[in-house]
């Protein structure tokens, strides 16, 4: 029994010490392997194999990128105005080797060498290059950092200025003039809405003087045009009674000419058309030869015939 026991304990032990020794390197991830105290090698992704009780694990590495978040520090700008910035350092962990033997603390020494490589660039700038030129201030960070980090085994990828904090004395000037120039602008914008609106109404109204003197245009335009079809209508129909007055005036002569009357009958028919004449409303008259000659027979003729009447009565 005690034999058994034994045996089962002796397979136990032999079996968590082959489990030890098997060791598994997920993705992302790195160890840094010493044997007997001196660094032996970095096992990457895979399955890995260490001698008992004699190679070990000095230190596992973090291959993702990585952020830090440092707290704010105070710094003094080129025309002595102090105050706080704090920073994003993103950083990543090329060589876990330089890692893990390169400095006793890496994020504390990352940390410190970003408060004084932020001091030293804004000590070289004015308050207001500080708060416009972020960008710039960035890129000298960062490869200042980049290059300082480098022995370490660590690559810095970017940093960010995350907060400018002034003093409150010149954050209430910095606020009174942005709500100025905001004021500024609104006036600005303002006034160009007024100046669209009258542009806007000058137009309307221009269009519209526009449209009515179109529409008086093409009024006049028609009363023209309709004066003129009534003078022509009125023209066609004064030449088309003369036509017909004319036609009848032929007509009657050529009646006359086929009856075959003589100069006597001629003569009379002048007469009647003078005495027609006389009818009107005219108040002079111009009677011609051949007229004359005639009123005066037919006068002769008239007393004529009365001599002879009375002649007859008396008799």
């Amino acid at each position: 029994m005690f034999s058994f026991l034994f045996i089962v304990l002796l397979i136990l032990f032999l079996l968590t010490i082959l489990s030890s020794c098997i060791r598994v390197v997920p993705q992302a991830r790195s160890l840094v392997v010493e044997r007997m105290g001196a660094y032996l090698d970095t096992w990457n992704v895979g399955v890995h194999f260490a001698v008992p009780f004699i190679d070990r694990v000095a230190r596992k590495v973090n291959l993702k990128e990585q952020v830090a978040d440092f707290a704010p520090q105070p710094v003094i700008t080129k025309d002595n105005v102090t105050m706080r910035i704090d920073t994003v350092v993103f950083f990543q962990i090329t060589d876990p080797k330089l890692f893990a033997y390169g400095v006793e603390n890496p994020l504390m020494a990352i940390e410190n060498l970003t408060a004084t490589t932020l001091r030293n660039i804004i000590g070289e700038l004015e308050l207001d290059q500080t708060l416009t030129s972020r960008e710039t201030i960035n890129a000298k960070m960062r490869a200042s950092l980049d290059e300082a980090t480098d022995p370490w085994g660590i690559k810095v990828n970017r940093v960010e200025l995350k907060n400018i904090i002034p003093p409150a004395a010149i954050q209430d000037a910095m606020e009174k003039q942005m709500k100025a120039e905001r004021e500024r602008r609104e006036a600005i914008l303002r006034a160009e809405g007024e100046k669209k609106s009258t542009i806007l109404v000058a137009e309307g109204k221009k269009e519209s003087a526009i449209l009515d003197a179109e529409a008086e245009k093409q009024a006049a335009i028609l009363h023209a045009e309709a004066e003129k079809e009534k003078r022509i209508r009125e023209a066609e129909g004064e030449a088309e009674a003369i036509l017909k007055v004319q036609q009848a005036n032929a007509d009657g002569l050529r009646f006359l000419k086929d009856a075959g009357i003589n100069e006597a009958v001629l003569r009379l028919k002048s007469l009647e058309a003078f005495i027609a004449a006389a009818d009107g409303k005219a108040t002079k008259i111009i009677i011609p030869s051949e007229i004359q000659s005639l009123v005066g027979l037919v006068a002769s003729v008239k007393e004529a015939a009365a001599t002879a009447s009375d002649g007859g009565k008396q008799a």
